[in-house]
């Protein structure tokens, strides 16, 4: 298989800028639309569906795009929260996306590990 180290770094970038978006909506920088948690449309899921599932049907894919769809949901209703006024909780919620990031990291380190291998 040939997805590249410099694949999965981008793939780590990819997962910042989400996270980096949300925070500038939570923080009041900017509005957030419907686009930033549709994994159509998110960098990470974009790579997922252009460069890593046509290549390789490794268990970790399915769970990174699951725990994608469940960053990106979560992501959602903090915003959601945050319209309601609920500002703080909103902002505390963001340990939430810490999370499920931090589990999309051990999932494309185990795949990396399976790239490598391969």
């Amino acid at each position: 298989m040939d997805i590249s180290a410099l694949d999965f770094q981008q793939a780590r970038i990819k997962q910042v800028l989400f996270k980096s978006r949300l925070r500038s909506v939570l923080y009041g920088v900017r509005e957030a639309d419907a686009s930033l948690f549709d994994i159509r449309q998110n960098p990470l899921g974009q790579w997922l569906d252009a460069v890593v599932k046509p290549k390789y049907q490794a268990p970790e894919v399915y769970e990174i795009e699951r725990v994608l769809q469940r960053m990106l949901d979560a992501g959602q209703a903090l915003v959601a929260q945050y319209k309601r006024g609920q500002i703080e909780e909103a902002r505390a919620g963001l340990s939430q996306i810490d999370q499920h990031s931090d589990r999309i990291e051990l999932l494309l380190q185990a795949l990396e590990r399976t790239n490598s291998a391969a």
